[in-house]
């Protein structure tokens, strides 16, 4: 997902503050080890604006997530990989720009949502929900483009455009946890690269 823009305190209302905060720490910390003063140390705020805007901090972690949801759907909207006139081309392409935004340290890279329903999916079930509308969200975008691969190139076999969406979600994830348990981004970039053969594979593409 893409990289977070950091911002200075002084910027935004205390509630997008404070979303911006939680994004970036809870990758870097995960939720449990992320504390509420931790929030309101990075957002310049006091606990009482905190609880004035959230209820609790699993209330604060869906909203993070929905949040997360949100500003990823406009930065995938406007990303380039759209412009090819080719549906299958703009398939691969999207593959080539997750790899290509697969920099700096791993927090930065890495998708919240993810993080958050790794940790959390048997314990905050609201959070867990949270964190699949974004990711299943976000995977309902390729669809289109995968089934309009299909049907250009004839394929008939026993897989769905969904299916292959689903899978695009993860490996990509998938990589993420590996770069996280071999502290090496490379590990994520080269789940991309195998990702980008097997969809040449399946449209037979040589």
């Amino acid at each position: 997902m893409p990289r977070p823009t950091k911002q200075s305190p002084e910027r935004g209302n205390a509630r997008h503050r404070l979303l911006e905060a939680a994004r970036d720490i809870i990758r870097a910390k995960g939720f449990a080890a992320t504390s509420v003063d931790d929030l309101c140390r990075a957002a310049d705020v006091t606990k009482g604006a905190f609880f004035h805007h959230f209820a609790s901090k699993d209330a604060l972690g869906v909203a993070v997530a929905d949040f997360w949801a949100e500003t990823t759907a406009d930065f995938f909207a406007a990303a380039s990989y759209h412009a090819p006139p080719d549906p299958l081309a703009r398939v691969l392409a999207y593959v080539a720009f997750r790899k290509a935004i697969i920099l700096g340290e791993i927090a930065e890279f890495t998708c919240l949502a993810g993080t958050l329903a790794q940790e959390v999916y048997a314990t905050a079930p609201d959070i867990r929900d949270a964190c699949g509308r974004s990711i299943f969200g976000h995977t309902d975008t390729l669809v289109v483009d995968i089934e309009a691969a299909r049907l250009d190139r004839g394929i008939a076999d026993d897989w769905t455009a969904e299916s292959l969406a689903r899978h695009t979600q993860a490996v990509i994830q998938g990589g993420f946890v590996l770069a996280k348990a071999g502290n090496d981004p490379a590990l994520a970039r080269e789940s991309l690269d195998h990702l980008d053969r097997y969809i040449r594979h399946l449209f037979h593409v040589t």
